[in-house]
């Protein structure tokens, strides 16, 4: 046990360190592009993470309706990420959500540590940090906290944090009132490629197989912030992913060849266009580069939830109305897990050729 608490980035943080150990020290390549968050979060100059407000997406009237979705399908094709606001989510139950997460990592290491996850033996579900699994054996400045929220019938209740008494409550509550937002979102992906409306939602798994599972990041202050990052630079694989966040900036996004850092919005949620859905619209929709930057000041807490196919049961590639001889399938057919292990296979490669 003694082993696996010196293994959390916490208490490797509150132990007093002043430089941080050599397996969080980003690559130089990496270092020249990592600045202060905070004299980033400021700019306003450039381009800026879209803000979509879904007040009208349901409007009777057509064309406010209309004008809503046309805003939501350019921000998915341009950048595939973007604040959303007016999401039908009540604030009052985004701030339960994010004070249940942030009681449970206020409790000592000790007390999170009996939620370890097991990642060696493939159990992933619970508290924990990220293992070298990569080439250069590169670690990331976080913990984290990770579980299926939705079906409820496929979720293991026995992992979920006992502390405080209101996490299972508040976070059973979101996930339901989120995947109905899941199917909103994904009905007018579909009808912008020109497909029925559900068609998107069955390609992913529908309500039965379609899986939410949210992972609680948490990055605490770190003395060399301009060397390490919290979450190295990666796409999700997921179809779609929503974050919240306790209003401490770190999100950083790729786009036109340049790092930019996403604004605070307050009562938004952050959505990411996947992997899953890059590959079913034929790369219309964006699975933007991302990657998180962590601080010397404020500890910062993300909510992730990440809403993933099925592993084995479904084929992803380009549904066949979107492709044609002028614009050929760009992905060939692979199960959600051979998708993952082919990023995996990827990486390690461009690992070891540096």
């Amino acid at each position: 046990m003694v082993n696996s608490v010196a293994l959390r980035v916490e208490s490797l943080a509150t132990s007093g360190i002043q430089s941080i150990p050599k397996e969080y020290v980003r690559t130089k390549e990496e270092q020249t592009s990592i600045t202060n968050i905070f004299e980033e979060e400021k700019k306003e100059e450039g381009p800026q993470v879209p803000t979509i407000d879904l007040k009208e997406i349901d409007s009777e009237d057509i064309k406010l309706r209309e004008k809503c979705r046309e805003e939501l399908k350019k921000a998915a094709m341009d950048w595939g990420v973007m604040h959303l606001v007016n999401h039908g989510i009540s604030d009052e139950l985004l701030e339960r959500v994010k004070k249940a997460g942030e009681v449970f990592f206020q409790q000592p290491v000790e007390e999170k540590e009996k939620y370890a996850n097991d990642q060696e033996t493939g159990k992933i579900a619970g508290y924990g940090s990220k293992l070298a699994n990569n080439a250069s054996g590169q670690l990331e400045w976080e913990d984290y906290f990770f579980h299926l929220v939705f079906p409820e019938e496929k979720r293991d209740m026995s992992i979920w944090p006992k502390t405080p008494s209101d996490y299972t409550e508040a976070t059973s509550e979101y996930a339901k009132q989120l995947r109905i937002l899941v199917t909103k979102i994904l009905s007018i992906l579909s009808i912008d490629l020109g497909l029925e409306e559900g068609r998107l939602e069955q390609e992913v798994g529908g309500m039965e197989e379609l899986l939410l599972q949210m992972k609680i990041n948490y990055y605490p202050k770190c003395p060399q912030p301009e060397l390490a990052l919290g979450v190295e630079a990666h796409t999700d694989v997921s179809a779609l992913t929503f974050i919240l966040h306790n209003m401490v900036p770190g999100l950083q996004l790729f786009y036109q060849g340049k790092w930019v850092t996403a604004k605070c919005v307050p009562n938004s949620i952050i959505m990411h266009i996947g992997d899953t859905i890059e590959i079913l619209s034929n790369g219309k929709y964006k699975s933007i580069l991302h990657r998180g930057l962590v601080n010397k000041e404020k500890v910062r807490i993300s909510w992730a939830v990440f809403c993933e196919p099925p592993k084995e049961k479904i084929i992803l590639k380009p549904v066949l109305e979107v492709v044609s001889e002028e614009e050929p399938a760009l992905f060939p057919p692979r199960t959600f897990a051979q998708h993952i292990q082919h990023k995996l296979f990827r990486k390690t490669q461009e690992e070891f050729k540096n």
